[in-house]
């Protein structure tokens, strides 16, 4: 979170005519988007909640999402849809709106509200089974909601977006996630938990998650902590992890059997070489600041050219924990999407 210290007579006297926008970044929180069609009535049918796995920060367009959401709790579902509702409502909507919030420590802030349909209208169709599109044309020519006869969606599947990303077609790009959209496509995973249906949607971006080896662990400092957790799990499926002597030492702190290996930095041999000789099999990697990013784009890159599954944010690594832990239990069964209505 940034501060600000100036006084606002001192905004003034410095910027003259001319506006100083300060802004306030949230940390660690959680992004949702919401897909919901308003009439005349000011009826209003919520479609989608989408939970995204990546934090806030990413661009929406590049996180991965879930439908229903699979870590919210009730009461922070119930107010969402309260204040969604609302905006409706007051913004006078006809037809599609899609609303982006951020959930940090059960405090709900909104980030924008758009009075049109969004990207994630296809994906929430498909998801809830109900041409969402062909509804909200309908609305928008006068028809009522409450004519249609709308059951909120209330399916026993989850279903993932993933964002299918172009970084293998452009030597030299750094593949780390941020404010700006790079995706090129989406795909889907449906199944009965979360797990399996991230597994389902790592595959459709053309992932293939190992059920053993190696994993390489180098987080920042916040995030630590975080990563104990999905360690444990890696170890617990049989994986060796080796890592950074600032990961490391925190993972060994936490009771861990993590092996320590050299940044590219700090000499050979080191996680690079790991990566070009095949030693490592999945990577969690995530960073900030200019020179931590420079010091390890190498490693992003090597992994990608060695198709190697990374993850960049702690959320992904998490997600991805559960999709090898859902995948060693048994195969991935194919059914219709009608099946899934």
């Amino acid at each position: 979170m940034l501060r600000s210290t100036v006084q606002s007579g001192d905004v003034f006297r410095i910027s003259g005519d001319n506006p100083v926008l300060i802004d306030a970044f949230l940390s660690n929180a959680i992004e949702v988007d919401v897909d919901a069609i308003a009439d005349v009535e000011g009826d209003v049918f919520i479609a989608g909640i989408m939970e995204h796995i990546e934090e806030a920060g990413v661009h929406s367009g590049d996180s991965a999402c879930a439908i229903p959401p699979h870590s919210l709790k009730p009461d922070t579902i119930s107010e969402i849809e309260r204040q969604t509702i609302a905006l409706a409502r007051a913004l006078n909507v006809r037809g599609l709106m899609n609303v982006q919030y951020a959930v940090q420590n059960g405090d709900i802030y909104v980030l924008e509200v758009n009075p049109r349909a969004s990207r994630t209208v296809p994906f929430v169709a498909k998801a809830i089974g109900l041409p969402v599109a062909a509804i909200a044309a309908r609305v928008m020519t006068g028809e009522l909601l409450s004519s249609l006869d709308l059951k909120p969606p209330r399916g026993k599947h989850i279903a993932v977006k993933e964002a299918v990303m172009p970084f293998n077609r452009f030597p030299g790009v750094d593949p780390i996630l941020g404010p700006e959209m790079r995706s090129t496509g989406e795909v889907m995973g449906l199944d009965s938990n979360f797990g399996r249906a991230f597994a389902k949607s790592q595959v459709g971006a053309g992932l293939k998650l190992p059920l053993s080896g190696m994993a390489f662990i180098s987080v920042k400092e916040l995030d630590k902590a975080a990563a104990v957790e999905p360690a444990r799990q890696l170890l617990a499926m049989g994986f060796e992890i080796i890592a950074t002597r600032g990961t490391a030492k925190c993972l060994q702190a936490a009771g861990l059997d993590v092996r320590t290996v050299n940044k590219v930095l700090e000499g050979r041999p080191h996680i690079v070489d790991a990566l070009k000789n095949g030693e490592v099999q999945l990577v969690f990697n995530t960073t900030e600041g200019a020179q931590s990013l420079a010091d390890s784009f190498s490693i992003r890159r090597t992994a990608l050219q060695q198709r190697v599954p990374y993850y960049t944010t702690m959320a992904g690594a998490v997600a991805a924990t559960q999709a090898i832990a859902a995948l060693r239990q048994g195969a991935l069964g194919v059914r219709p999407l009608q099946a899934h209505a």
